[in-house]
Order: C-alpha cells, then structure tokens, then sequence
C-alpha cells in the first residue's frame, strides 16, 4: 500500500464513469493541477446507465495500466461503486490494479461488513462516505469508527463527508445565500470533526454545487480548514484552482509551526501577538507544515503588511 498524505487530495473532482474524456484526466493530460479524482458509478449514473459504464470504466482502466501515469502528473484514482455487489465486480478485474483505491457510498454500521468482505485488497485505500441519518448520532458516529479501524486499519485515506445527503435526510437543500455552515451542517461538521478527528482519521469536505458563487466557496473552503478538514469535493473543474488557493497556508501559520516543531523556543511564547504553548500546539504545527507541503504558502498581504508597519 503507498503512504499518501490526506493532504494530497486537495479539490477531489467527482466525473461519471462515462465520460469521454476520463483517460485523459486519469492520466494527467487534461486537468493538469487536479490532485485527486473519484470516479463515480453511483449517483452520477443512472441505473439503465450501469453496465455501458462499467464497461467504459473497464475499458479506460486497460489504457491507464499500459499508458506512462506518472504518480507526479497524474491525480490520485478513486473508483466509487454502486453497492458491495458492484464492487465485487470490479475487484475481479486484473485491470483494478490501475486505481489508488475505492470510494464506499453511504457507509454505516448495517453495511460495513458487507463492504469489507469485498474490497479486501491490502494494497487499495479507502474513502468511505458518511451520507445516512446515522450521521446525525454522535454515538454512532464513534462506534463507526472504532469498526472502521479495526476492519480497515490505516487502508482509510480520509473519511468523506457527503453533505447534500445529509441534508437530503432532513428534506433541506444548501441554500445560496450561505455556508453549508449556516445548515444543520454547521451541527454535522464539528461533530465529525471532534468524534473522528480524535479517533486519528483526516475528514474531508462537501460538495459546494453553486458554480457562479465563487465568492461563497472561498468562504466555506476557510471554514472547511478552520474544522481541521483536508480536502474538498469539486463537481466542475473550474472549483479545484479555488479549493486549492483556500488551502494554502498563511505565511505567519507557517513560521509559527517552523518554531514549535523546532523545540528550541521556552514552554510558552509570544509570537505574531499571540500566545504559544508548544505542547498542546506540537500537533497542529505538524498538521501546519504538511498542509503547506501540499498546498504552499499564501502570499504576503500587501495591504495589510503597510497598514501594521
């Protein structure tokens, strides 16, 4: 199994199984800076639509393992399948060994062992979805995932916050004049974020589906890092520029986390007028640094530096 960071995802654009051009994104000449793609067999596809897309799927998945992907041109492959059954199917294939791993749907305690008796493979990662009302349930939440880490142990990539169905369970929709924030999500979130994050696993953000709000997504991409998640999910191409530049690392972040993880500094500090105590602050540096390794640095404010100096 490789070791990838969480934080390589970045944007993780989902795109049907069917479209035309999925050889050339899988294999890094079309989408050039995309990170991370998840190919989708299941909401995106409709039901009649199956079987010419995993033939399709198939028939790409032959080309990708005789083309030149280079792990440094080319995005992390996800393939997300309809059910267990599905899944099944696609793990029989010798042309599966292509993928990084597998997106799991609607995952909860009722179908984890289902899922695990089939995507079995040691060397695949996993992203599994967190889409049911069992979501809305903290204790659930736990329980899930202690189960996950013993059934799939450090397989898991990043656990997957599938915000529209989970709002979908609540007959709501993300509204257009705010963050999913401002939605039961802003409850969902932190949760999954505490129970989960606590429990060592990286999360990774909803869906924003308003294409013509960039101004929205930049605000809900800060609060995406400001819970601690590592990546979001893009539906257009034209998102992942935006998610990538709300993940860039504010340069006084940076030399901050550069002094902690240094160790040469006392118990406690002051730096950028702000109180640092290295050891309740050591893990969020860590996650700083890896976040910048990633994503880079955002550029000094201008306008801000002159109206401080």
């Amino acid at each position: 199994m490789r070791n990838v960071s969480p934080f390589a995802l970045g944007g993780t654009l989902y795109m049907p199984a069917t479209r035309p051009d999925l050889l050339a994104v899988m294999v890094g000449k079309k989408l050039p800076g995309l990170r991370s793609l998840v190919v989708c067999l299941e909401d995106a596809i409709a039901e009649l639509d199956a079987a010419p897309a995993l033939a399709r799927l198939r028939s790409t998945l032959a080309s990708v393992a005789r083309s030149d992907r280079a792990d440094d041109c080319s995005p992390l492959v996800f393939v997300r399948p309809r059910n267990p059954r599905m899944a099944a199917t696609l793990m029989a294939w010798p042309e599966i060994h292509a993928i990084d791993g597998f997106v799991i749907p609607k995952l909860d305690l009722a179908s984890l062992e289902r899922w695990a008796r089939v995507l079995d493979a040691p060397n695949q990662l996993l992203m599994p979805t967190l889409e049911t009302a069992q979501v809305y349930n903290p204790a659930a939440v736990a329980e899930l995932g202690g189960a996950l880490r013993a059934q799939f142990g450090q397989r898991i990539l990043a656990i997957r916050i599938g915000g529209n169905d989970l709002l979908g369970c609540l007959a709501l929709r993300r509204p257009r004049t705010g963050t999913l924030y401002e939605t039961p999500m802003g409850y969902v979130i932190p949760m999954l974020a505490g129970v989960l994050g606590a429990q060592g696993f990286a999360l990774t953000a909803p869906v924003f589906e308003h294409l013509a709000m960039p101004e929205l997504l930049n605000r809900e991409v800060h609060l995406d890092v400001a819970h601690g998640l590592v990546g979001k999910t893009a539906i257009h191409p034209s998102q992942v520029p935006l998610i990538h530049e709300g993940l860039k690392v504010p340069i006084e972040d940076l030399n901050c986390a550069r002094l902690i993880v240094q160790g040469a500094r006392p118990a406690v500090f002051r730096h950028d007028d702000a109180m640092v105590e290295p050891a309740t602050h050591y893990n969020w540096a860590v996650r700083t640094l890896e976040r910048a390794k990633w994503h880079g640095v955002k550029p000094v404010d201008c306008n801000l530096a002159q109206a401080g100096g």
